[in-house]
């Protein structure tokens, strides 16, 4: 887990209100389905660009389409930073993204890099 060195411990983490909170963003370098690695590029002009994340909660107000444990895609720069939190043993980092810059949303995870491409 990349970002803080805490990490809070606890035993169930929801969203307040309309909010999503997500993990396993990707910042780091990614491999593409043909095995071509690319670099990370987070903090460079190439990195910005929309990013998949998963759904772990959603607030009780929040009326979006998508659910808990599928994947949204998120336009560039509109998320929180992580924070490193263990979720009954399991170790995450989570966001929370900003419900109005959520372009689509998928039931599994895919590349960064197929933004503009046909599925």
């Amino acid at each position: 887990m990349a970002g803080n060195l805490v990490t809070i411990k606890v035993d169930g983490l929801k969203a307040i209100g309309d909010g999503v909170l997500v993990s396993e963003m990707n910042f780091g370098e990614q491999k593409t389905k043909s095995g071509l690695i690319i670099r990370a590029d987070d903090g460079e002009v190439r990195g910005i660009y929309a990013r998949w994340g998963r759904v772990i909660s959603k607030g009780p107000k929040n009326t979006d389409p998508y659910e808990v444990g599928e994947w949204i895609l998120v336009d560039h720069g509109r998320w929180t930073r992580g924070v490193n939190i263990s979720i009954n043993g399991e170790e995450l980092t989570v966001r929370k993204v900003d419900n109005k810059d959520i372009l689509g949303y998928s039931d599994k995870p895919l590349s960064d890099y197929s933004v503009g491409q046909e599925l």
